[in-house]
This record gives C-alpha cells, structure tokens and sequence, in this order.
C-alpha cells in the first residue's frame, strides 16, 4: 500500500481535481485505491457524491469529522468503518478490475484544528508531552495499519490548504508528497516554504520518536516529495505559454521541490463539469482517448511509476 498526500498552501490549483482523476484511472488500470478527503471544502466528496446524497447517507454519520472528534482521534469511531464505495464512478470501472473507495470530509472539520491543538496540551510532564505529540500527530498513520486497509493498493489523501494539525497527520501518514501548482507567481511562492515545514515536522515527530523508543506504534517517518505537477497549464501550438513557461522552469531551477515532466493542461471541456456526473473526465466511459486524456494516462504513468504501482501492484 502506498500512501500519497496531496497538498498545496494555495487552494484553487486543481488539487481535488488531481486527486479524482488520478484515483480513478488508477483504479481503471486495475488498482484497490481509497481516497481520504481531509479538506473541509468536501469538493473530493463532491466528485462522487451529490450534495443531497452527501446530506441523507454520510453527513451524521459517516465523515471524517466523526473520527477526529472526541479526546483522541479513532478513540470512539474506527477509520475503517467510514469507508465507502461511490456507486457511479464504479459503475463505469466494471470490468476494469480496480476499484474506487471513499472517506468523506465534513464541513465542520474546519473546527477540528483548533480543538486537536487544545488536546495536545494539558501534559504534566515532558515525556507525556512528547507522548501526546506523537500520538496526536501520528493517529492516522496507526489507523492506516489495520489489516481492513491491507488490501488498498493506494491511499491519496486530499489535504487542505494550510499546514494545520489535520495536514499534518496526512503528512505523517504519508510515504510521499504530491504538490500540484499552477504556472504562476502565488501558486509557486510557498514551494520552499511547504518543504521547510514538512521537514521541520519530521525531525519533531523522529525526535520525539527516538526518545520514546521501545513504544512499538510509532516509529521514525520518512515522507518523501514526489513531486510538483503543474496543473491548468495554458497551450498554445502545442507549447506551454512563455509566461508559464518561465514558472515551471524556476520551479525546475530553484525549488527543493522536485518537478514531475507531465503535466495537466488548462480543458474546461474535461474538467469544467467537476463533480456533476460523479464519474471523473480521465475514466468515463464517453471519453475519447484525445490529447487531454493521452497527457493524463502519462503523467498517471508517471506517478504510479514513481511509486512502483502496476497493475496488481503491491499492496
């Protein structure tokens, strides 16, 4: 099982879109994948789910809120017992071998952080501090260890766009980074500023690791960047525009990020209807195999590569 978090500071660069699309063809090449949504916004939800269907079948019951509530995450709720499977997007994947699953996110998990960060206080001593730290922050990585999640070839978990306490139990769960940007000055601004912190988090956390040595649920964490895909890429004659262009090669340059070759370019006609028919543009049955398409399955290509992922991969 691979475990993938999906995250950058700037919202609105494509990063649920990413995320749907590369879950389901994925899964259309044969794959088990779950998709975790920890953005309040609930758009990745929003992808499979209508509104309504969200508000009578998963709202008061079967969100990720309901495991991040109470005095320890997944105390009172089990992780695994969130799991669902989006009925139209595994429609259209019969036959494919693969198959979508589902945690939804809650517009109330907008509140989580401000509780998760009161319960990391209230310590009485240094080791218990460092014992709340690392329970806290590590409490999704543990869950992901249950033999229920086994059987996934991928977890891509859609983060927020902030570096709070959820973002960062992702990033501790997670063995790789995937950052998608757009080509331009906001959107790539805070690439070295999201390393810093990601890297500042992993020494805390293997810090405190290391002095509670012998505490066998968590261990030291290592995630890795796998990297920047830039995404509503602007081509004109079959080239990226100079002005983004000129982005992507000082990402390219000077980022400690590293930046993935393929890239997801501008196509209202794809992706313009998000969410509408449940069923990801990359994986519908009435898409033609055109440039837009041809250009996703490489950069799918790509990252399921990077992370040594093929049909019937490890699990």
């Amino acid at each position: 099982m691979r475990v993938v978090a999906v995250m950058n500071y700037k919202g609105g660069v494509g990063k649920t879109t990413l995320t749907a699309n590369l879950g389901a063809v994925a899964a259309a090449r044969g794959l088990r994948v779950l998709l975790l949504d920890l953005d309040p916004q609930t758009n990745l939800t929003f992808s499979f789910y209508t509104v309504t269907d969200w508000q009578e079948r998963l709202k008061d019951g079967r969100t990720i809120k309901q495991w991040y509530d109470g005095e320890m995450p997944g105390r009172d709720v089990s992780l695994a017992d969130l799991v669902v499977t989006p009925e139209r997007v595994n429609k259209a994947l019969v036959g494919k071998g693969g198959q979508v699953d589902l945690i939804s996110s809650h517009l109330g998990l907008i509140d989580i952080d401000l509780e998760l960060a009161a319960r990391l206080g209230g310590a009485t001593t240094l080791d218990g501090s460092k014992r709340k730290f690392l329970d806290l922050h590590g409490c999704l990585r543990n869950a992901l260890q249950d033999s229920q999640f086994h059987e996934y070839d991928l977890v891509l978990i859609d983060c927020a766009p902030n570096f709070g306490l959820v973002t960062k139990t992702a990033i501790v769960a997670s063995e790789q980074i995937l950052v998608p940007a757009k080509a331009d000055y906001l959107s790539t601004l805070g690439l070295d500023y999201l390393y810093g912190n990601c890297d500042s988090l992993v020494k805390q956390f293997n810090d405190f690791a290391n002095h509670n040595r012998g505490t066998e649920d968590q261990w030291p964490i290592d995630p890795q960047f796998l990297g920047v895909v830039f995404t509503m890429v602007q081509i004109y004659s079959q080239q990226v525009t100079l002005a983004q262009h000129g982005y992507i090669e000082q990402v390219r340059l000077n980022s400690q990020v590293p930046l993935l070759e393929n890239k997801v370019r501008n196509s209202p006609r794809h992706f313009g209807d998000a969410g509408e028919s449940g069923v990801p543009a990359m994986v519908r049955t009435s898409a033609a195999k055109d440039e837009v398409v041809r250009e996703f399955d490489l950069l799918a290509d790509e990252i399921l590569g990077a992370l040594e992922l093929t049909l019937g991969g490890a699990r």
